[in-house]
């Protein structure tokens, strides 16, 4: 089902229930601590590992949340989607799960090891030219043409309570939090994390993070007004989302303390700080939040900083290049 424009917005309480529906399906993910990081930020670091959750990254819990709630007469007619990976990967196997069919529209550049991913659940994968064709065009029509249910990556109101559950689970480990960094693409995962964290601790400060040469969000939280920008050329590819959504962008907006962009050789930085100190796989776009914590630790000095480490599905020979191995 798409989403349409009086479609409610999802609340704290929506989160909860998502917990509820996933709870004994999806992995409720470790928090990882770093006396190194904690050394160089001066900051109490809690790092929120959807690296370990089901398919690699976190878009298994709004996937899951989302196509579950979808009537008998729904899922017999199948899921579909489109998706550069993680979400593409969390649907196919959330349809394994379910005995459900699932369509994925994934872009040719794609990482190789998210295509691999999502056939590997049994999804049908369709690849595009993202130059040439749009993917939301395309999934409309073969919505139009095989009737399935359309699950969005992030611009759906279960998705969105689906996605917010892991910063629930994080501060119902840590306690109340004085900052929470959440990475951006579509802002499924954020705005999700803002509802939760508000509702647990008003006070702390959310902030979201992109990478500089995919700052939409940034621009849009900054001005009110939908920026888009398509096919940026970030090596964080799975935040590479051209806009926010018409339910992401007003729950960004209300909930959403500040945005903050860091360069992708920060990225790359962040990524090996977790690959050989931490000890953890994460992918670029998972090591987003983290970078920009490093990029201003004096700020957070003597505070308690929770940062959502999304996922850990990553092309190993992109990987060994970013992270200069030999």
């Amino acid at each position: 089902m798409s989403t349409t424009e009086t479609e409610a917005l999802p609340t704290a309480g929506d989160v909860h229930a998502a917990a509820e529906r996933l709870r004994g399906v999806a992995n409720r993910t470790p928090v990882s601590t770093s006396r190194t990081l904690d050394a160089m930020t001066g900051a109490r670091v809690f790092l929120k590992c959807e690296n370990f959750q089901r398919g690699g990254a976190f878009k298994f819990r709004g996937a899951y949340n989302a196509v579950s709630r979808l009537s008998q007469e729904e899922r017999a007619r199948g899921v579909l989607t489109f998706s550069s990976g993680n979400h593409a990967q969390a649907v196919a196997l959330t349809g394994r799960l379910l005995g459900i069919p699932v369509v994925v529209v994934m872009p040719d550049d794609a990482p190789a090891a998210k295509v691999e991913g999502t056939r590997g659940y049994g999804a049908e994968v369709i690849l595009y030219d993202p130059r040439e064709r749009d993917r939301q065009e395309i999934a409309a029509g073969l919505q139009r043409e095989r009737g399935m249910a359309l699950i969005p990556p992030y611009d759906h109101a279960d998705v969105v309570a689906g996605q917010g559950t892991a910063a629930l689970e994080l501060m119902e480990e840590t306690g109340p939090l004085d900052a929470l960094f959440v990475p951006c693409g579509g802002g499924g995962l954020l705005s999700g994390s803002a509802l939760a964290a508000k509702a647990f601790a008003p006070e702390c400060r959310v902030i979201g993070v992109e990478p500089e040469l995919a700052d939409d969000a940034t621009r849009s939280f900054r001005t009110g007004v939908l920026a888009t920008i398509r096919n940026p050329p970030t090596i964080a590819d799975g935040l590479r989302t051209p806009s926010l959504g018409r339910i992401t962008f007003p729950l960004v907006r209300a909930h959403v303390s500040e945005m903050r962009t860091v360069p992708e050789q920060g990225i790359a930085d962040a990524m090996r700080f977790l690959w050989t100190r931490a000890k953890l796989v994460v992918e670029p776009s998972g090591a987003v939040p983290l970078a920009a914590l490093l990029a201003a630790a004096d700020e957070f000095r003597g505070l308690r900083v929770g940062v959502i480490l999304s996922g850990g599905n990553v092309d190993l020979t992109a990987a060994c290049k970013l992270l200069e191995v030999r």
